[in-house]
């Protein structure tokens, strides 16, 4: 069955429930949210699922948040944090904030949050941090390992009540406690509840509950949305079904710009792959336009360069990728792979592109392999589902593959994806240069940017780094989607983020 015939079957059996007056059938005190993956905790400790980050926030805020739609970190349980010098820095806490349980936040709760986190293997804080003193219940003091440009954006996550954590350390069920607008009432496999915080310290939420349902299946989230039995998926539905789920009058579209980056991986260590000519020609026969329209009618913007316009560090490239398939030919004649019998005949090169079992995922990567056949060149697209999809990328048993970053809100990602010390090996298996690319300028630039404090000089630095990576091309920039969230009508005051998270929940209404 068509996606087309699938969507149609579904919205069919919703016209009975549409038919009412009332456009929505959820609870009037209740925001219910439809997801497409579990949550397991609200530990900001341990979100290693970007549902459990987004969960964690709404209940665990951090000293900072970065919901703003700049992306520019915003103070959240903090009320100042002061630079004493490079490496010291003084953080105090809101007088008046308080967790759920009524208990207040203390510096011991901040310094505990990254101690413990610390301690239980984080090597990205053990690296910038080497320890938080205490100087009273309202103030501590972090010492640095080296200067840190990204210290304001570290101080995101999120600060949980260390008298409420067992003697492992740990919450119980991943019930933490946190200062935030909700508390976590249950977590089970296919539903979370929340209820409002009554020791929370900011505007009440309009709601006093959320409901998160776990529903796997895209076909039944389109029938509970439009059928008013649920009122708000965001990022939940096929980017090309979203005009036809709009069709129905009690739902509503709303989208913004986001802060991720959709690119395809090489493994860099393939031999074939390790040849960055080999890489740059694949890059230009990809014509990243004609997907961006016709895949997800326009609800993204083709990628120019690794962080997204309008982000304070985004320097276009002096020279931008675009397609040029003689070009491309050309690097792969001079990188020993001429198309040995001319056009249609035998491929010059035989790749296997693996996709996560997503019906949209596969049918994008099934058109990029079919512009790269445009060279000669034949890609076996391969789907599997997502554990298995994720745990060979992690292994480096891939060629090609595609995925999408976490949100971009602060450069150092670069760090992150690019320094050859973020390749994975036994000891680090979950690091995050997933496509074993190595450059020691590239290292030298990345290294020097999270240290330097002058934002206009990081700025260069980084732009100095995109020019190699962009000629390299260890991955191809894709496209930044949009985040997207179908709404029902009923529901007022919801904000898409530029970060997807969940903040403007407790602004949410139903009229």
């Amino acid at each position: 069955m068509t996606a087309r015939l699938h969507l149609t079957t579904a919205l069919a059996l919703a016209t009975a429930a549409a038919c009412s007056a009332r456009t929505h059938r959820t609870p009037d005190d209740t925001l219910v949210v439809l997801v497409d993956q579990a949550m397991t905790s609200a530990d900001p400790r341990s979100t290693v699922r970007e549902s459990d980050l987004k969960l964690s926030r709404l209940v665990c805020p951090g000293l900072v948040v970065m919901d703003a739609l700049d992306s520019e970190p915003q103070l959240g349980l903090a009320a100042a944090i002061d630079r004493v010098d490079d490496l010291t820095w003084d953080v105090t806490l809101k007088p008046d904030v308080t967790f759920s349980d009524g208990t207040p936040v203390t510096s011991d709760d901040v310094a505990w949050t990254y101690e413990s986190a610390i301690a239980d293997g984080s090597k990205v804080l053990a690296e910038r941090f080497e320890r938080f003193e205490r100087l009273d219940a309202r103030r501590v003091r972090i010492h640095l390992k080296k200067p840190l440009a990204t210290l304001i954006t570290d101080l995101d996550i999120g600060i949980a009540a260390r008298h409420a954590a067992d003697a492992k350390g740990k919450f119980p069920g991943g019930l933490a406690i946190g200062a935030g607008p909700y508390r976590v009432d249950s977590i089970t496999p296919d539903r979370v509840r929340l209820s409002v915080n009554p020791h929370w310290a900011g505007p009440p939420p309009a709601l006093p509950k959320i409901d998160f349902k776990v529903v796997r299946d895209a076909a039944a989230r389109i029938v509970m949305l439009a059928g008013g039995s649920a009122d708000l998926v965001q990022n939940g539905i096929r980017y090309d079904l979203v005009d036809d789920v709009l069709a129905r009058p009690r739902l509503v579209e709303q989208r913004g710009a986001s802060t991720k980056l959709t690119y395809l991986m090489f493994n860099n260590r393939d031999p074939i792959l390790a040849d960055a000519r080999v890489r740059r020609a694949l890059a230009m026969a990809i014509d990243r336009p004609t997907i961006v329209a016709k895949k997800f009618g326009g609800r993204a913007v083709v990628a120019t360069g690794l962080v997204p316009p309008g982000h304070w560090a985004y320097r276009a490239p002096a020279q931008p990728l675009v397609e040029d398939l003689a070009a491309a030919a050309r690097l792969l004649d001079a990188a020993g792979y001429p198309d040995p019998d001319g056009p249609g005949g035998k491929p010059r090169l035989a790749l296997v592109y693996k996709a996560s079992s997503d019906q949209f995922r596969v049918a994008v990567a099934r058109v990029i392999a079919a512009q790269l056949a445009r060279l000669d060149i034949a890609i076996e697209v391969r789907p599997f589902e997502f554990g298995t999809f994720f745990a060979d990328v992690k292994k480096g048993a891939f060629q090609l593959a595609s995925m999408q970053t976490g949100d971009i809100t602060e450069p150092d990602m670069y760090y992150a994806y690019f320094h050859s010390s973020r390749i994975p090996d036994k000891d680090h298996p979950d690091d995050t240069n997933r496509w074993r690319y190595a450059n020691p300028e590239v290292d030298r630039l990345l290294t020097a940017g999270r240290s330097e404090l002058d934002r206009a000089k990081r700025v260069e630095l980084y732009a100095q780094a995109q020019a190699i990576l962009l000629d390299e091309m260890p991955i191809v920039p894709l496209w930044h989607e949009d985040n997207v969230a179908v709404v029902n009508r009923a529901v007022t005051g919801f904000q898409v983020l530029p970060s997807a998270r969940w903040s403007s929940f407790p602004r949410a209404a139903k009229r």
